[in-house]
């Protein structure tokens, strides 16, 4: 099947030298017309029957894999239930954390709440960061009568095991329960999609279809199948992969779950690329210059027959 597009502005430029070639093709092989001036003897069905097609092979094209994870139904299922593991988030530094520990006594562990030991009279809101932990750049975080506490590159339930054994039985007779969660786990997406930008989420977890779909989706003009992850590690070094979402493969794919700060960057499509093609400017003054060269040697040649 076929289907055909919008010609862009670069597919016009395309086009018009496409025409006038075609144009010059058919007088060659209708000399006798053009050395006797006799135009209407040139064989206009033969030119019009050529840029009639190039137009069409100009405006049509066969169409481009934009159906995510085909075939994704062929996928065995132990493989896909190989991957229903999700691996917890790794803290980094510029996180910041929700740290929460409860007990049946609350009495007994307010103090290792920040919410009971922040200034009195602060307003009791969700979205005030006196209320949650920064990892500072060493990787460490302030806690409460704990003191400074290394979570850089540990999981939130790492974090809340080495809480909890902090606490217990050091200052408390009873096991506390222990909870770590993401103020500010975010993913940036950027390029062909309908809406780039942050995206954020209060568990921990972006997938990138996720990603993609609060994004408005990737544009008509998005590749589809070269879509770029760069990976932010906790000590800041950086890993590039790239992913093709028309694959099947995606959905067990180690990119399918974003990391925190991931950016995911779709590029523009052999057509947009085209569409954005600029005549340089010295080319312009050139293609000027030589246009009215032109016009007057034909004049000086019209003039002195």
């Amino acid at each position: 099947m076929e289907y055909c597009k919008i010609v862009g502005e670069g597919d016009i430029f395309l086009l018009f030298f496409e025409i006038i070639l075609i144009f010059f093709i058919t007088l060659y092989f209708n000399k006798y017309a053009f050395k006797q001036h006799n135009f209407n003897n040139m064989n206009i069905r033969l030119f019009l029957s050529m840029a009639f097609l190039a137009i069409i092979l100009a405006g049509c094209s066969t169409p481009k894999d934009i159906t995510y994870m085909q075939n994704a139904e062929t996928l065995p299922p132990e493989v896909l239930k190989a991957t229903a593991k999700i691996n917890d988030p790794v803290i980094m530094s510029g996180d910041l954390l929700q740290i929460s520990v409860s007990a049946t006594n609350p009495e007994l562990v307010k103090f290792f709440n920040k919410t009971e030991m922040v200034a009195t009279g602060s307003t009791n809101n969700s979205d005030n960061p006196m209320f949650y932990y920064l990892v500072d750049n060493k990787g460490n975080i302030d806690f409460p009568i704990l003191g400074k506490i290394y979570v850089a590159g540990k999981t939130q339930s790492a974090v809340e095991a080495e809480i909890t054994n902090l606490i217990y039985p050091r200052y408390l007779a009873e096991k506390p329960c222990v909870e770590v969660r993401f103020q500010n786990f975010q993913v940036f997406t950027m390029g062909e999609v309908n809406r780039p930008g942050l995206i954020k989420s209060t568990n921990g977890r972006v997938t990138i279809l996720e990603a993609i779909s609060q994004s408005g989706d990737l544009t008509i003009h998005g590749r589809r199948d070269n879509v770029l992850v760069i990976h932010t590690n906790s000590d800041g070094s950086r890993e590039v992969q790239r992913v093709n979402l028309t694959d099947k493969n995606l959905l067990i794919s180690p990119v399918y779950n974003l990391r925190q700060n991931d950016v995911v960057y779709v590029e523009p499509n052999a057509t947009k690329k085209r569409s954005s093609w600029a005549i340089p400017p010295a080319w312009q003054w050139g293609t000027s210059i030589l246009s009215i060269s032109l016009s007057i040697a034909t004049f000086v040649v019209t003039v002195t027959k």
